[in-house]
């Protein structure tokens, strides 16, 4: 049983990390850019739905609600006027911008919020668990597991089912093709920067009623959510929850078995992947 409940553990955390990288894999699939900015915007969004409860008295699920629409607009315009100027055939002017972004926003909310740690209460739901069987699951991890099943659902529905997911799979395999059939491959990819923060929104929810998080947390939320989706492969929404709970069961068995080992084990785990599948478990670009 006590094995079990470590792989169950494992699971339910592999949820947290497939929303951490959910937004990545949906900007890197359609605009193939990589955002080094993505762990700090998540951190962002931890501290907006915590001042909002703090200014507001409200939940933190009413309070993400609000942020949503208000990280979207960000994400947005973030990626129409800033970072669409950067994109093109070299990767390094992406790289840079994101990790010069990536710094104002650690010094921004070093400058906001000080460098304490904090956390969003969630009341009663921290500490409530159900019964799955032989094993208990927290509902708090069981709500981040679904609600990370239900963001790659939605995702996968938009992409391959909707007019918009159509235009987003024209601007991925030719941006100057689908400008000649009237997209506008800028606005499309400040979208899917919108969306992937709406995404991001999400996770901060997670984020900040299950651990503690400072401005400074963003890289280490960044490298959990680079190796999912390297795991599972570039551009597969599927394959980046499976490298979620992949990464998870890792460092719950490596926890079990020594606490020292439980971040060494994710990373081992990594490797190995690499080691044997260098493109990753699913590999698949949004087309």
């Amino acid at each position: 049983m006590s094995w079990l409940d470590t792989i169950l553990q494992g699971v339910l955390l592999g949820g947290l990390y497939a929303l951490f990288a959910a937004g990545l894999s949906l900007v890197f699939g359609i605009m193939r850019l990589v955002n080094l900015a993505h762990g700090d915007l998540i951190v962002l969004a931890a501290f907006v739905i915590l001042a909002l409860v703090t200014a507001l008295g409200v939940s933190p699920f009413v309070a993400a609600l609000i942020a949503a629409p208000l990280m979207f607009a960000a994400g947005w315009a973030l990626q129409y006027f800033l970072l669409n100027r950067a994109l093109g055939k070299d990767i390094l002017p992406p790289l840079l911008v994101t990790f010069g972004l990536s710094i104002v926003i650690q010094n921004g909310l070093l400058e906001g919020f000080s460098a304490d740690s904090r956390r969003v209460s969630a009341g009663s739901l921290e500490s409530a668990s159900i019964a799955l069987g032989p094993v208990n699951a927290g509902i708090m991890p069981l709500m981040t597991f679904l609600s990370a099943v239900a963001v790659i659902v939605c995702l996968n529905q938009l992409i391959y089912r909707t007019a918009v997911g159509r235009a987003f799979r024209a601007t991925s395999d030719d941006p100057v093709t689908a400008g000649l059939m009237g997209i506008r491959p800028q606005r499309m990819f400040a979208l899917a920067t919108g969306l992937a923060m709406v995404v991001v929104t999400i996770a901060a929810l997670y984020l900040g009623t299950r651990a503690n998080f400072e401005p400074t947390s963003g890289p280490a939320r960044l490298i959990y959510a680079f190796e999912a989706v390297i795991i599972g492969g570039l551009g597969s929404l599927w394959g980046t929850l499976a490298g979620g709970v992949i990464l998870g069961i890792a460092q719950t068995v490596g926890a079990a078995i020594n606490p020292e080992w439980q971040i060494l084990t994710g990373h081992l785990a990594f490797l190995l992947v690499l080691l044997f599948k260098p493109r990753g478990l699913f590999p698949r670009a949004v087309d």
